[in-house]
């Protein structure tokens, strides 16, 4: 049996070998630039096509075989796309990487492509509540999980088996932000030859690249502060060219025609996209990479809003506790203080028992009641009755979710009118 895949091999050694010669933004802002675009136009055009023609049919052989670079169908790969792959690949410091439909997508392409049955996993029990149920899902296929208390590397090392092909982690966690101990994990992991996948969507690229701590894995919802608007779905992974792919068991020989360093995404475009379909659509990709454009500027805005908030509400007495791990109260405050740029736009926070939770939201004239990240706009909810409800009292409990804990994701509002807005709030 053939196994076709397409593998821009100009475009991974583009990758490979670039130096940054400018700021972030200024990268991001003229990355489409740095190829050749349609008509002189400043961002990569919406191509709809699904499929593209080839004047010479021994040609459209050799993409299909992967001897050269192209487009075979719309499910692999599309210009649109690609052109948004090369920015998520700068924003990271990566050789390349693959977007998906949603961030959702992305992690599922690694059970997808990437795990066996027999595989075992260590993650972090400080979750995104729909991650958690695939690693759910991952079990009851034939596969182990350990879920554990990641803000410690031992907790980690403690789980590793013979069979543990992965370590999955957030960098802060949602909704009680929890800080990984990424830098030590990602140590642990390279001593021990194991994969380091990093969910970097709650911190952003602009304020963390897990590169740095060791990961060979990125996971980013495009969803979220990336395309920071809230009109398109999406997620990408990103290979950081630090795990040796030759040592992992799973790679399939088909995928092997190409130095190690491609195999991985090579096998993840073929299994996730080919096969299972997750695809991004090219009017998401051009939103999202308009979105990323501005992505530096929102997540200084929101992270110095977050922050003040933050303050106000830990000084009033009518709050019970506040999470943000850019106060000296967190638990891993100096450890997010050493990894990220600031403590991004996502917080929470406890009222006392006399205040009801829904009354101090509907209170609130700014701030939305939605169930939504790193959007513009600051959205809020009730974690406990929405989107952590269906997993019980008891497992809310055990990862520390108060029934009036309240989700905070500040947007670029003004920061004043923010704060007054949560203030009001409390004082009705």
């Amino acid at each position: 049996m053939l196994f076709a895949f397409f593998v821009d091999k100009k475009a991974f050694k583009q990758s490979a070998n670039m130096t940054q010669k400018y700021g972030f933004t200024t990268t991001i802002l003229h990355s489409d630039r740095q190829k050749t675009i349609e008509h002189g136009a400043p961002h990569k055009p919406v191509h709809t096509s699904v499929t593209w023609g080839y004047s010479d049919a021994r040609q459209l052989a050799e993409v299909f075989q992967g001897k050269q670079s192209g487009y075979r169908y719309g499910r692999q790969g599309n210009p649109t796309v690609a052109a948004l792959e090369d920015k998520v690949t700068k924003m990271e410091g990566g050789l390349a990487s693959i977007c998906f439909a949603s961030g959702m997508a992305a992690i599922g392409a690694l059970i997808q492509a990437l795990l066996r049955e027999g595989d075992h996993v260590v993650s972090s029990v400080f979750l995104f509540g729909n991650t958690a149920s695939m690693w759910q899902t991952f079990g009851g296929q034939g596969g182990k999980v350990s879920m554990v208390d990641a803000t410690d590397v031992a907790n980690v090392e403690a789980a590793l088996t013979p069979a543990t092909r992965m370590v999955f982690v957030e960098t802060i966690a949602n909704p009680r932000t929890q800080v990984a101990d990424l830098k030590r994990i990602g140590e642990l992991c390279r001593a021990r030859g194991i994969l380091f996948v990093v969910d970097n969507t709650m911190t952003s690229p602009y304020l963390f690249q897990p590169k740095t701590v060791g990961a060979g894995l990125v996971v980013n919802s495009l969803t979220k502060s990336i395309g920071g608007h809230g009109n398109a779905l999406g997620g990408a992974l990103t290979d950081t060219g630090l795990f040796d792919w030759s040592s992992f068991p799973n790679i399939y020989d088909a995928y092997k025609r190409n130095p190690p360093v491609q195999w991985a995404l090579a096998q993840i475009r073929a299994k996730s996209l080919r096969d299972f379909g997750a695809s991004l659509g090219p009017e998401a990709a051009h939103h999202i990479a308009v979105g990323a454009e501005t992505i530096a500027l929102r997540m200084e805005r929101s992270s110095a809003s977050a922050l003040a908030v933050a303050r106000m509400l830990e000084a009033d007495p009518r709050v019970a506790a506040v999470h943000y791990p850019g106060l000296e109260s967190h638990p891993q405050y100096v450890l997010a203080g050493e990894l990220f740029r600031s403590s991004s736009y996502l917080f929470s926070f406890e009222l006392k028992p006399e205040i009801d939770c829904f009354d101090y939201l509907n209170r609130l004239k700014l701030a939305i009641s939605g169930t939504h990240l790193g959007d513009n706009r600051t959205l809020v909810i009730a974690v406990a009755h929405t989107i952590f409800y269906e997993i019980g009292a008891e497992r809310r409990a055990a990862m520390g979710i108060g029934e009036s804990l309240i989700r905070v994701s500040i947007g670029i509002e003004d920061t004043t009118d923010l704060v007054e807005d949560f203030r009001q709030a409390l004082q009705a």
